[in-house]
């Protein structure tokens, strides 16, 4: 099993900035994708911003010049740098990784999800 750990969530106001963080562990051969998703009330879940083993990245277009991903390897965690926070950004965020555990078994893995809050 992989399990992953997020931390970071909270609230704060409009204009401010939180970082987020997902640390995977357990059974890990090598790590794809790492990424964020968030869902809002009523909403269906969307995707936030991903990276690559090889570091290429992707963004919605929503979150684009605000939010930063990077990622450890040496640790295997994501990080979500949010900046310029706007109302629009409340969700629950689920941090997701992709890879294998086996050379023959690849995993599809959610973290329990970190609230964000944004108030105006």
């Amino acid at each position: 099993q992989v399990q992953l750990v997020e931390s970071g969530g909270g609230l704060v106001q409009a204009g401010g900035s939180l970082r987020l963080s997902c640390a995977a562990s357990g059974s890990i051969l090598s790590i794809n994708v790492m990424g964020w998703y968030r869902q809002a009330p009523g909403k269906q879940r969307e995707l936030v911003a991903n990276i690559t083993s090889g570091g290429s990245t992707n963004y919605a277009d929503s979150v684009k010049g605000r939010f930063t991903i990077s990622r450890d390897k040496a640790k295997n965690t994501v990080y979500l740098q949010m900046n310029s926070l706007k109302p629009e950004d409340t969700a629950v965020y689920y941090c997701n990784t992709v890879g294998r555990r086996t050379a023959l078994t690849r995993y599809d893995s959610w973290g329990q999800g970190t609230q964000v809050t944004v108030s105006s």
